[in-house]
């Protein structure tokens, strides 16, 4: 079963008083090498919202397998300044299953 997990994030005043180049860097260094740490178990997508919603300026969606996978990758995300800073506050993790309903269908209801 591949699990979807929606994680709305805010980014904070500490990272917008970053110059763009300073982000960038800290993303190159802190948070690149984590999410390919993590590559070959979770397909990790990174979105912006800010220009399309007031508390939410960034989302990032995950997919992967194994839960454990994508809470190791938090916890590595905790373990930097991302948080400890903070330089972002979640605001919600939401976690789903596309279509689920038909898998569980298929799997119970065709059983003899």
């Amino acid at each position: 079963m591949t699990y979807s997990i929606l994680v709305l994030y805010r980014a904070t005043n500490y990272w917008l008083a970053l110059s763009r180049e300073e982000r960038g860097r800290f993303f190159e260094t802190e948070i690149a090498p984590i999410i390919q740490k993590c590559d070959e178990r979770l397909s990790i997508r990174l979105f912006d919202s800010e220009a399309f919603h007031a508390k939410t300026s960034d989302f990032m969606l995950v997919e992967c397998q194994n839960l454990q996978d994508y809470y190791y990758f938090m916890e590595y995300l905790r373990d930097t300044e991302l948080f400890s800073k903070p330089y972002i506050e979640l605001n919600d993790v939401i976690i789903g299953v596309e279509n689920g309903f038909q898998r569980f269908e298929e799997e119970e209801f065709n059983k003899e």
